[in-house]
Formats: C-alpha cells, structure tokens, sequence
C-alpha cells in the first residue's frame, strides 16, 4: 500500500502542476487532484501517526485530527476566494458526517470484526457529548432559527461573535483536557506494546510540512475545476461538498481511525473520530467566518435546512452509541447506514 501512494505521489505531483499551468482539461484533472490530494494525506497521515506514537494517545489524536483537518482547511480557504461559500458550507457538513457516521461507523465496524467488544475512555465519551451538543445543537441551529428575521449584515455579525465564542472555547477544552484535568478521568488502559515511529520526529516533521505545501499546490487547482465538474456529472454543489471535497480532504484521518481500531486502540480511533468534528465545527468552520472578510464574498455561519438536519441526527445517534465507553461492530454499521442514507439524499437534492 505504501508502494501505491508513493508511485500516485511521483506520477500525481508533476500531473497536477503540468495539468494546472497547462490548463489541461478539467474532468479528468479533477480526478488527477483528488487521487494525488489523497496519496499526499497518506503521507500526512503516517508522519502524523510517528509523532503521535511519541506524544501519546491524546496528543496522538489531536495531532492526527489536526492535520487531517489541514487539507480541508486549505481547499475551503481556496474556495472560499473564488467565491464558493455553499462548497465550502457544504464541505463542513460532510466532514461533520463523515467523521462522525463514515470514519466512527468504519472503525466500529473493523474494529469489531476482529474483537467482539472494544471499550474506549467514558469519560472522554461523556465530554465529548457535551461538546458535540454545544458545537452541533447550539452554535449551529442558533444563526439558522435568528437569521431568519435578520438582515445579510446583522447575520454576519451574529456569525462573526458565535465564531470568537466557539474558538475560544474550543481552545478552553483543549487547555481543560490536556492541562488542567490531564489524567483526572483517566481510567485504566489496556495494555498495549510499545511501538516505535515510523520516521525520526525530524524526519516526520520534514515530510509532513512538505506534503502540506503540495497538498496546497494542488487544492488550488483543484477549486477552480468545481463548476466544470458540476456541469459535466450533473452533480449539484450541495454533493461536490458533502461528499467529495469532505472524502477528499480527511483522507488521512479516515485512514489512521481505522487502523488505529484495527489495533484495539479504540481511544486513539474515537479522538480522531470525535476530536476531528469537534475541530470541524468549533475551530476550523469560525476560522473559516473570519477569513471570509478578507474576501469579497463573506461567510455566514448558516447552513441549509437539509445540512442542519442531517448535521444534529448523526450528533445525536454517535451520542446514543458511543456514551457508554463501549462498542461493537454493529454499532459501527448502524453508523454506515445512516451515512449512506444521507449520502442518498445529497445526491438526489
């Protein structure tokens, strides 16, 4: 597998410049784009996972979370620069979804192939529901139910204060789990062999600062086929969003998760599930409000009626499997129907 993502990064690479300053055709540099942004996230992901091998599970799976949110980060900026804040609202939506129904629903589900029961910390779980609620439930349906009677303005501006909010109290529950009360709900962990990094901490460093800066390159290029794609498949905006560029862009969180619950490492697997969406929605999606203003196309933190909705039944359903610390394969696939459901739905809108 490693073989296959560096020969897709040496071909995909030199295709995507070549593709873009030659302005080759879109459709299939579409394709070129995604495959090679998903081979850099591979390498991402891995140099991730040594740093996270020496920095421990928490820090571990902030650190994978972090950077598989990196890619996402980087496409929204550039769509959001060209003008497509529903991509870019549609792309938090999917990461949403897929994060909490795809990666947690695939990671159950691997994971409970091979043992029939795993367990993973409770009171992370329990923590993490309250977060879930508050990022989810209340900073996203608030400016949807006021800005109904609000003008453009008053509702950027609501979106511009529940943005400081949510960053500032995401940085709080960093500072409360990591600091604060670092190891006062720790409970008992199964024992585990100590494994050693795949690269050097410099080296991990190296290559991931590397593939961030292609992975840049290439999101920029990738922006500007969106519409030509649209047009061709027939695909709504709504779709390229939720779907795509949210598969796409957490590619390698996707990939670490599950084998991350392979190895009955069920707490590493759920913080980069759970501590991904939480990023998502109470760091990366207000950075994304306050960026806008740089541009002239500005974003407000209102979502459509069908992402709000498909937004808080996948909080709430990871909430009712995932609050006891324990779970099972098919949890996991509970969690897959659901994201496929809504993925039905997205497509047909």
């Amino acid at each position: 597998m490693e073989r296959i993502f560096f020969l897709l990064t040496a071909i995909g690479v030199p295709l995507s410049v070549a593709g873009s300053l030659l302005h080759w055709p879109a459709a299939p540099m579409f394709v070129v784009y995604c495959v090679t942004i998903i081979a850099l996230a591979s390498y991402m992901g891995r140099a991730t996972e040594s740093l996270a091998i020496v920095a421990g599970p928490r820090i571990g799976g902030l650190l994978n979370a972090t950077f598989g949110n990196a890619v996402e980060l980087i496409i929204s900026i550039f769509a959001l620069k060209a003008g497509l804040v529903g991509v870019v609202l549609a792309s938090l939506t999917g990461s949403v979804l897929g994060n909490l129904l795809l990666v947690a629903g695939l990671s159950f589900f691997v994971g409970g192939l091979k043992y029939k029961r795993q367990s993973f910390n409770v009171y992370d779980a329990r923590h993490n529901a309250g977060l879930l609620t508050f990022a989810i439930l209340v900073a996203f349906v608030i400016p949807e139910v006021f800005s109904m009677t609000m003008n453009e303005q008053k509702t950027l501006s609501l979106s511009v204060g529940i943005s400081v909010i949510m960053i500032v109290l995401y940085l709080a529950a960093l500072y409360f789990k990591l600091v604060t009360h670092r190891g006062v709900y720790q409970h008992k962990e199964d024992e585990e062999e100590r494994e050693e990094p795949e690269w050097s901490k410099g080296r991990a460093m190296l290559i991931l600062a590397l593939a961030t800066a292609a992975v840049a390159y290439v999101s920029e290029s990738l922006v500007h086929t969106f519409e030509v794609v649209a047009h061709s498949f027939g695909w709504s905006e709504l779709f390229i969003g939720v779907i795509i560029v949210a598969i796409v862009g957490n590619a390698a969180e996707h990939a670490s998760a599950i084998i991350m619950a392979y190895k009955n490492k069920m707490n590493v697997a759920v913080e980069i599930a759970i501590g991904s969406t939480l990023q998502i929605a109470m760091f990366v999606a207000p950075v994304l409000v306050l960026v806008s203003l740089a541009f002239p196309t500005k974003m407000a933190l209102v979502f459509t009626l069908p992402e709000l909705v498909a937004m808080v039944t996948a909080v709430l359903l990871t909430i009712v499997l995932s609050n006891d610390g324990d779970t099972n394969w098919f949890e996991g696939a509970t969690l897959l129907g659901a994201y496929m459901i809504m993925g039905i739905g997205f497509y047909l809108l």
